[in-house]
């Protein structure tokens, strides 16, 4: 019996957990790294894992990639929320394997499906084994321009929902019957300051669509969480940096 590649995951979260079991599942051995692990010292002894999955929280993958051993920098995965490709373009990784996840996992439950989760990238199949082995529909894409548009509707449907969240409260499902025009006016915003974050620009009406088929992958879903309000924070910072006008998003931070 041929043993299989071993995969490391950095940041050993609920994420992190749920990409472990199907890893394990789908008879990969897994090396974990906590914040304790030398990662220097793993990469001399472990110099070819199948993938070097990240799986550190939004704030952390900054410090996490300046970091990346260079033996491992082309194996790796990406799995945080508002991600863009400068993420990673800026430290020099030009093909890593990205996911854009579309289930949840909370404590003491078992992770919630809310749409298929797409990925692309040169490991994109594998993700796709582990996950499906453990009930996670994984959508393998076809190029960096539909993980583009993956990576921004995400970003649309977080921002729209946290922002418009914190004046509706709710649900996803009460934001688009009851607030449709505030979640569409929010939406357009996060668009637009998108555009100016990719240098692309996107169809609007196809994003919103993208994201309210996402609404009703799960209409039950709380609209913010506690991040909510540093999310509006941090898109007004962006706002001002990149000069876009986003006068709906100052109303409610007002």
């Amino acid at each position: 019996m041929h043993m299989k590649d071993p995969i490391v995951i950095i940041g050993l979260g609920e994420m992190g957990g749920v990409f472990a079991r199907g890893f394990l599942r789908s008879g990969h051995p897994v090396y974990p790294v906590t914040r304790d692990t030398d990662c220097g010292a793993l990469a001399a002894e472990l110099k070819t894992p199948e993938l070097v999955l990240i799986a550190v929280a939004e704030k952390d993958l900054h410090p996490v990639l300046k970091q990346i051993p260079t033996v491992w920098r082309d194996r790796i995965a990406l799995l945080q929320n508002e991600l863009l490709p400068a993420d990673w373009v800026q430290y020099g990784y030009d093909n890593p394997t990205v996911i854009s996840v579309w289930f949840e996992k909370k404590k003491g439950q078992d992770a919630k499906v809310i749409i298929p989760s797409p990925a692309f990238g040169p490991k994109a199949g594998l993700l796709a084994e582990a996950l499906g082995n453990i009930d996670i529909p994984v959508t393998v894409l076809e190029d960096a321009d539909q993980l583009l548009f993956e990576l921004v509707r995400k970003n649309v449907y977080i921002l729209t929902t946290n922002i418009a969240g914190l004046k509706t409260g709710g649900t996803v499902g009460e934001l688009w019957s009851q607030h449709q025009d505030l979640a569409r006016a929010v939406a357009s915003e996060v668009i637009t300051l998108q555009e100016k974050l990719t240098g692309h620009n996107f169809d609007h009406e196809a994003l919103i669509k993208a994201m309210v088929e996402a609404f009703n992958g799960d209409t039950e879903h709380k609209c913010m969480g506690r991040s909510a309000p540093a999310r509006l924070q941090r898109a007004l910072e962006l706002a001002d940096q990149y000069g876009v006008d986003v006068p709906v998003m100052r109303k409610i931070a007002g």
